[in-house]
């Protein structure tokens, strides 16, 4: 069922290249060369085809979205047109152009579109009623092998390249530049140049025209409002990571993963942790509503990092505001394109079903709280009205701090203060706290603590991670990987979800059940080379302190919290990543 509400995506997704024409000195000194592996294909193709190796040869490529198959209209993310420019940077103006035009680029910029060939969509329906007639969904491995390699590239038109101000404005205050926010890596801004290190093209997109519309048809393009869609919302990424290098392998990629958060005038900001790579800029990502298949947005930035720490999430911009932006450009322009792009809006659709299915999600959002020690912030779950669990790092010594609740029915967070009743000590293994506020806070539903564990089981990170309180919590998914036992108990769970500074005393939830599993200590980090790695993280397991939870609670006694600090070396040698002290390498972790 999941792969025919996914062809949408899979047959309107695709790559697109720009490049000028080489000069015939370039010719003559073999700076252009054919591949010999593409050579068979592209020889039918030769008149739009590049020779370029690289992206320094002066071939710039990323993905993009048919958005109307007949009319030929596909849009992407502007950036692989900049370097084209007639005009540089510094004539630019940029919070004064609402559109640029494409007579402004150089007139023998060369556009290819490289898309799932029409055969390939012949052929998929073809296996569909051979699918129905076996009965059984057995379809020839020969009939999918081919599948892959059938691709065409199309030459188009540049339209224009318009920006999307609602996003650049939510955009600057969510992502403040003093935090450290970075959307290249040092080698990508070499290769940019100063366009991409100072971020100004981000909030730009460009509308291409095909040269010969599609006529074969396949599931269309159906786009919904992102306002619609609430954190923790099930969503689809599909792009082609490294653009035109090898889109026999790469093209229209499909990841999964969860909308992790929102910002901006009807969530014109979105954040999943849905795995993209460079070149996947300028794809889609869409979001599963009653079967169907809807364009929720378009990539950003796949990759970004926050004082040099990766944060494993994926920038996209609220497809719905793009194409009003297109619109309005459009109608100052004088092109004749509006009442097309006018049948591509979102309809008002009822979405009851999603948010119903979205509600306990909700819920588990509101128990989640910042811990502000005064020195740093942190993460913490509400486990009833006044007590909330962290950790002990978060708290830097501190006695007291403020939680600061969200409560599910407002966007103002409440600031309570709280008593730190305990945190163990600096030689125990499990980074814990236990804070009583001085307040009871009602309105918010306790999460059921687990009592058992599966591996390989949906889990989720709620924490505050990356953003502090600028657009509430943050939603990351994945799965529990790992349960590690001593004498038969667990004492460490590990999931894959992405795991940011910030995120220290969050919530580890099972998906599912959304019973709280355990709470998260940290992510992993390579003190040699200094590389994080947000998606290898530990979280202290709730068995470990129900117990004394329950003694608290009962009868107010704190004392039952001291068996933290008193643990095995077996227990010990777990969170050091150690087998055995005597006998282990040093670790790099």
């Amino acid at each position: 069922m999941i792969k025919s509400q996914l062809l949408p995506a899979e047959f309107n997704c695709c790559v697109i290249t720009a490049f000028q024409k080489p000069t015939d000195l370039e010719k003559e000194n073999g700076t252009f060369l054919n591949d010999t592996d593409s050579y068979n294909f592209e020889k039918t193709n030769s008149a739009l085809y590049h020779n370029a190796k690289t992206e320094c040869d002066g071939q710039w490529s990323c993905s993009g979205v048919i958005l109307n198959r007949r009319l030929g209209l596909v849009l992407c993310h502007a950036s692989v047109f900049f370097p084209f420019l007639k005009k540089k940077e510094a004539d630019f103006v940029w919070t004064e152009r609402t559109h640029i035009l494409g007579n402004e680029f150089p007139a023998d910029l060369t556009i290819q579109i490289e898309c799932p060939a029409e055969s390939r969509m012949e052929n998929h329906l073809k296996d569909k009623v051979l699918e129905h007639k076996l009965g059984l969904g057995l379809i020839p491995m020969a009939n999918q092998a081919s599948l892959r390699a059938e691709r065409k590239q199309h030459q188009g038109q540049l339209l224009m390249l318009v920006p999307c101000p609602e996003f650049q404005k939510a955009f600057s205050r969510l992502f403040n530049k003093s935090e450290g926010w970075a959307f290249s890596s040092e080698e990508e801004k070499e290769e940019y140049g100063e366009m991409k290190k100072d971020l100004a093209y981000l909030h730009w997109f460009a509308v291409l025209k095909l040269q010969n519309p599609l006529t074969i048809s396949c599931p269309k393009i159906s786009i919904m409002d992102a306002k619609k869609l609430q954190k923790g919302s099930s969503v689809f990424a599909c792009g082609s990571p490294f653009g035109s290098f090898y889109p026999d392998i790469f093209l229209n990629t499909i990841s999964k993963g969860v909308l992790s958060n929102i910002a901006g005038d009807r969530n014109v900001v979105l954040l999943t942790d849905a795995r993209c790579l460079p070149g996947s800029e300028g794809g889609g990502i869409f979001s599963v509503d009653d079967g169907v298949l809807h364009l929720v947005g378009i990539v950003v930035a796949p990759l970004c990092w926050k004082t040099n720490e990766w944060v494993g999430l994926t920038l996209a911009c609220a497809i719905s505001h793009i194409l009003e932006n297109l619109m309005k450009a459009f109608a100052m322009s004088g092109m004749n394109v509006k009442k097309q792009l006018t049948q591509l809006m979102p309809t008002e659709s009822c979405v009851t079903e999603l948010e119903r299915l979205l509600q306990p999600i909700e819920q588990l959002l509101s128990s989640v709280v910042l811990v502000d020690s005064g020195q740093v912030w942190g993460s913490g779950v509400l486990l009833n009205s006044n007590i909330v669990l962290t950790c002990r790092h978060v708290l830097r010594g501190a006695s007291k701090v403020s939680v600061k609740i969200r409560p599910p029915t407002s966007e103002k967070y409440r600031a309570i203060k709280g008593k730190v009743l305990f945190a163990s000590s600096e030689s125990s293994p499990y980074d814990i706290a236990v804070v009583e506020l001085e307040e009871v806070f009602h309105g918010i539903p306790n999460p059921v603590l687990s009592s058992h564990y599966n591996v390989g089981e949906d889990v989720c990170v709620v924490g505050y991670g990356a953003f502090g309180e600028n657009c509430g919590p943050s939603v990351t998914s994945g799965i529990l990987s790992a349960v590690i036992c001593t004498e038969e108990s667990p004492v460490m769970l590990q999931t894959t979800c992405a795991v940011h500074g910030g995120s220290s005393g969050g919530p580890l939830f099972a998906t599912q059940s959304g019973e709280l599993l355990g709470i998260v200590a940290s992510n992993t980090r390579d003190n040699g080379t200094g590389a994080t790695y947000p998606h290898l993280n530990f979280s202290i397991p709730l068995t470990v302190l129900q117990a004394a939870l329950h003694r608290y609670i009962e009868h107010g006694d704190v004392q039952g919290f001291q068996v933290l600090n008193r643990v095995t070396h077996s227990v010990r040698d777990v969170w050091r990543l150690q087998r055995k002290p005597e006998k282990a390498f040093p670790s790099k972790l």
